[in-house]
């Protein structure tokens, strides 16, 4: 039995939650915006508690523990020997998305990405002066793939950055080594950089190993900018603290330049976390993950025996399930499903409004309360 309790009942209610506080008084379940509802690790809080305790809150700069237990951590878990230097510290993924389709190219310059895919991916270019360029991904009996022949028509139309998404939000695919050296060697053969956004590495549910873009070869190393953050991982999203790998010395100092003046930086309590999560996380994330990959197994077997005609690729990673609900005849499942009383994210800012996204983040009880609401939902059109 695991000494971290994930079915205790917490109360989000009224502290500041955007997705407990979205639908107010309604009697909604929120399963939408991707974080968790669980507590974060005890040595998290922990370090929070010194912090507080300190009581001055200046001006932030990563220390040395900060810098060597991400290093170590990108050692042990992909095998990545990262200098210090390659590190960009962010207040948050979208922020070093922004900057990458800013720090390449021109104005109206293109910018690739697949779909369905994390909303802010199909905001950020045109918020950059960029042009966006969708390649719908190719859904098969088992998950979701690149159409290559696709996706290289669309990188040879003057495009300069490419927005990958590994493991993917929301399909919850890890793309295999073929996949991004398939993608990588495209991209490098059309001067186009790839963006790696790797956010949801460590929350595999398999043993598919996550490969970083950047680790396939000196190439690939030198041709991708990868984004990274406990935040996911370790529910500390709301803190702000995340990262850029970037070796590529001149793709760096492009990046650095274009942040600089914009993008504010890490708060001294978003270090703190980053710090601890990586340094006494471990124990906890593995907790996490047994935990959600039941959770994973309660929905694709509740899916399959009481929800028809809803479909759930497997997941593979991440705490998000993309289901299809095309067969159901509804013009808006979403709302649909909010009007039965559960709240899930619309497939439509993913570029597939026939689709919606549920997060699993959540205590069993109130999986199942969400999954029963659904279940009802459906009999109601029978």
């Amino acid at each position: 039995m695991s000494e971290f309790d994930f079915d205790k009942i917490i109360d989000r209610r009224n502290r500041r939650s955007e997705k407990w506080d979205y639908y107010g008084d309604r009697d909604i379940i929120p399963m939408w915006v991707a974080d968790m509802d669980f507590q974060s690790p005890p040595a998290v809080i922990n370090a929070l508690h010194d912090d507080i305790e300190h009581g001055v809150f200046g001006y932030a700069a990563p220390t040395k523990g900060l810098v060597n237990v991400t290093l170590t951590m990108l050692k042990k878990n992909y095998n990545w020997d990262v200098k210090e230097e390659w590190l960009v510290w962010l207040p948050g993924l979208v922020s070093g998305l922004s900057v990458s389709c800013r720090c390449v190219g021109e104005k109206g310059d293109g910018i690739v990405t697949t779909t369905p895919i994390y909303p802010p991916f199909l905001m950020v270019p045109n918020q950059s002066d960029r042009t966006c360029i969708k390649v719908p991904m190719v859904q098969t009996d088992e998950y979701w793939t690149i159409d290559f022949d696709a996706f290289e028509k669309a990188i040879a139309q003057n495009v300069k950055v490419f927005l990958l998404c590994n493991p993917n939000n929301p399909t919850g695919r890890i793309f295999t080594k073929e996949e991004l050296t398939k993608i990588s060697e495209i991209c490098i053969k059309h001067d186009v950089i790839v963006c790696s956004d790797e956010i949801h590495c460590e929350l595999l549910l398999e043993d598919t190993p996550h490969i970083p873009t950047a680790t396939l070869n000196e190439a690939a190393l030198q041709n991708t900018i990868t984004l990274m953050a406990p935040s996911k991982t370790y529910n500390v999203a709301g803190l702000g603290c995340s990262f850029a790998i970037i070796a590529n010395k001149k793709l760096r100092h492009k990046f650095q330049r274009t942040a600089k003046g914009i993008v504010p930086p890490v708060n001294t309590v978003a270090f703190t976390a980053c710090e601890a999560s990586y340094q006494h996380g471990e124990p906890w994330r593995d907790a996490l993950i047994a935990y959600l990959k039941e959770n994973r197994n309660i929905i694709s077997t509740f899916v399959q025996e009481h929800l028809s005609p809803l479909k759930v690729c497997h997941v593979e990673a991440t705490y998000l399930a993309w289901i299809n609900a095309s067969e159901l005849g509804i013009k808006d499942p979403t709302k649909f499903f909010e009007d039965h009383g559960v709240g899930l994210s619309n497939g439509a800012f993913f570029d597939m409004p026939e689709y919606v996204r549920l997060n699993f983040g959540c205590t069993k009880a109130t999986l199942l309360e969400g999954l029963n609401r659904m279940k009802k939902a459906i009999e109601s059109l029978k």
